[in-house]
Order: structure tokens, then sequence, then C-alpha cells
């Protein structure tokens, strides 16, 4: 017998993933024609006012700022703010974000037309021409479900070893894709490992051994920001709250509950995502301070300062 917990889950999914700005199943229905995030279309991202963090220990800013593009899902959507303010503010990175919710690897891939639920201008290769980053962070989930029309239907339930054969071959060729578009200028691209997922667990644990697999053949990054978000010990172990960090002690709006010594990383009804305020149907970063969320911009941009010192 399934644990109520996980019936739930499994009932909100649906509901979360349809408030992200998901698109419907329904075999029928039609893409809707998605627009930037934000007030223009690939520039550099200045954000609308966001929960200030706080500063993180004094380091030596890199000689030369990077330049950082950050694509991705929902769990892009709503961290796309904090992310920008910690690289503006550690390394002083020109950042443009712009991520779109329900989508996965194949959706910023060239050549998808009408099946992708991202406009041309806002693909990665062409972003990549427009922008000349020297990172390109990418944020998946890795949509499991028949969510997103370039996937053709391939789900991880109805056929796993064809979805993960699938979602591998669209990672190849958006590195290519990012690849050929920077040119002599290649960027590198950070694969960002996601956090435990409660219904799927295995599914997750694949598909960031994908992430790394790819990182690897190609020279790119991993950033485990999922690492952040688990328990200590207990990887692909799902929580709500976790034991607040020493960064967390000293900076009290960022330990939710210091009584327990905890933090809470979801929302009582949203498993996936790290935002504590529900979802809406207009996709948007989020408002409010999370630590889940500070957790996942501090280790992306830790792992890109190493990198570029």
């Amino acid at each position: 017998m399934r644990k109520p917990w996980i019936v739930g889950a499994l009932l909100s999914a649906v509901l979360l993933l349809g408030a992200c700005g998901d698109p419907s199943s329904g075999a029928a229905a039609a893409p809707p024609t998605p627009t930037l995030p934000g007030t223009a279309a690939a520039t550099t991202h200045q954000p609308q006012q966001a929960p200030a963090s706080p500063s993180t220990s004094p380091r030596a800013r890199p000689a030369v700022a990077p330049r950082v593009l950050y694509l991705g899902d929902s769990l892009a959507m709503e961290a796309q703010n904090v992310l920008g303010q910690e690289l503006r503010r550690d390394l002083g990175a020109t950042y443009t974000s712009a991520p779109y919710s329900g989508t996965t690897p194949c959706d910023y891939l060239e050549g998808t037309g009408e099946k992708s639920l991202v406009p041309n201008a806002a693909k990665a290769a062409a972003l990549v021409r427009a922008q000349h980053p020297d990172y390109v962070v990418l944020q998946f989930w890795g949509n499991a479900w028949a969510y997103t029309w370039c996937m053709d239907g391939i789900t991880y339930d109805a056929a796993r070893k064809t979805y993960f054969a699938r979602y591998e071959a669209d990672m190849r060729r958006l590195t290519a894709q990012i690849a050929d578009a920077g040119g002599a200028r290649r960027p590198k691209i950070v694969w960002v490992l996601q956090g435990p997922d409660p219904i799927t667990p295995d599914r997750v644990r694949r598909v960031n051994a994908l992430y790394e697999k790819q990182a690897a053949a190609s020279g790119d990054l991993v950033a485990d920001a999922g690492a952040t978000v688990s328990p200590a010990g207990a990887r692909y172990t799902w929580s709500q709250y976790l034991p607040c960090t020493a960064y967390e002690h000293g900076h009290p709006d960022y330990c939710t509950d210091p009584g327990d010594d905890r933090t809470a990383l979801h929302l009582d009804k949203d498993y996936l995502h790290f935002c504590l305020v529900p979802t809406t149907s207009t996709p948007k970063p989020c408002p409010v301070r999370s630590p889940g969320i500070l957790r996942i911009g501090r280790e992306i941009t830790r792992v890109i300062g190493e990198d570029v010192s």
C-alpha cells in the first residue's frame, strides 16, 4: 500500500506542473505561444525586485568577470533572480536568463519548430550567438511525463529505456549546438544536478548520471546543487526539511524553524519546487526568501567561481 503522502504527491504533481505554466498533456492541445521572461527578449537580465540574499564570505572576484546565460524549466524560472544576485555580487558577472516552465533539453534545440515551448529567438544556440556567454547553465528536472511536445510522447513510466536514450541524445545535440554557436569562443556548459524526487527517485539519479557523463565527454562542468537540498549521507532521499547550515544559522531569515534547528525546502503540497509560496498559472521568479533556492544558487555560483578563477 502506498503511503498517504506519496498518494497526495502523485495527485498534486499534475496540478503543480499545470500551475507552473506547463502545458496540458492532452494530445489535441496546441502549444502556447511563449514569450521571454522579463521585459525584453534575450537581453542582459535586469530582474524585478527579488528578496535580498545575504552576502557570502569574502572572496576575491575573478580578474575578468564571466558572462553567464541561465536556461531551464520551472526550477530555473523560480531561481533566476537569486542566481543572478549571487553571480553579480560574488563574481561581478554579466547575467542573462531565459527559462521556460515545463521544458526539457529538446525545447532549447534549434530545429524543433512548433513542437517546442521555447521560441526560436530564445533557443540556446540563438542566445549564445547573441550574448557570447562564457558559461551556459542548464537546469532541468527532466520532464518525465507527456507535457513536452518535443519529446514526442516518450515518457518515463511508459518507456524508460527509450526515455533515457532520447534524453541523452537531446543532451548531446544541445551541447553540439551550443558549441557550434560559440565557435572559437565556445562557452562552458554547467549541468545542474537535481535534488531528490520522492515519486521517481531512480529516474533523477539516472538523469543526473547522464548530466555527469555528458559533462565529462565534452569537457564541461556539473554543479551538484541537488546535494545541497539533500540530507547528509542520503543524496537521493527526499526531505521537506533539513538541518540549518552554519550559513543559515548566521542569517536567521534562512533558518525558517530555528527552534527545531531546521529549515523548510518545500511547501507541504509541492515536493518539486523550492519557492515557499504556491506556484501560479503565470510563471515568475520566486518572490520570497526560500532557503532551497539560495542553496542552489550559491552552489552554481561556487562552481563557476572556482572555474573562472
